[in-house]
């Protein structure tokens, strides 16, 4: 069993919006992913990665596996981690769902996200000692 504190160290909540409803009256797919970029956006900011440098983080995959369908009203919580690091990249995963009972990613990882470092569109950057140590899961739990 994961401990999902460690693994997934940044944690966001965004209430469930009536609008974020399809059809069917749950939350459509593609808000998933705008709660995945805030918890992931949440997640550079707390390792410093900040915008204002020449190297940076771009998305380069993204996937999800819908579990159980959330659907208003409800409150999510979408916990971001970094589950591998390599030398100009690394993969996120996301853990979340409603507060009542559905969403996306509960158990293993759940949706991943590969992200690759790039500095100044000169191709693949190596991540720096800066951002490697916060990276490698020394990031504190943040709740925004």
């Amino acid at each position: 069993m994961i401990d999902v504190e460690t693994t997934f160290p940044v944690a966001v909540e965004r209430p469930v919006r009536w609008g974020d409803m399809d059809a069917f009256q749950h939350v459509n797919n593609t808000v998933y992913f705008r709660w995945f970029e805030c918890a992931r956006i949440a997640y550079f900011q707390r390792v410093g990665f900040d915008g204002g440098e020449s190297v940076g983080p771009i998305l380069a995959h993204t996937e999800c596996r819908f579990r159980r369908p959330v659907a208003f009203p409800d409150t999510v919580v979408i916990r971001a981690g970094v589950v591998a690091l390599g030398d100009d990249r690394f993969t996120m995963a996301y853990r979340g769902g409603g507060r009542r009972g559905g969403g996306a990613g509960r158990g293993g990882h759940g949706p991943r996200r590969r992200v690759r470092l790039r500095s100044g569109g000169q191709g693949p950057a190596p991540a720096r000692r800066p951002h490697r140590a916060p990276i490698s899961g020394r990031a504190r739990r943040v709740l925004i």
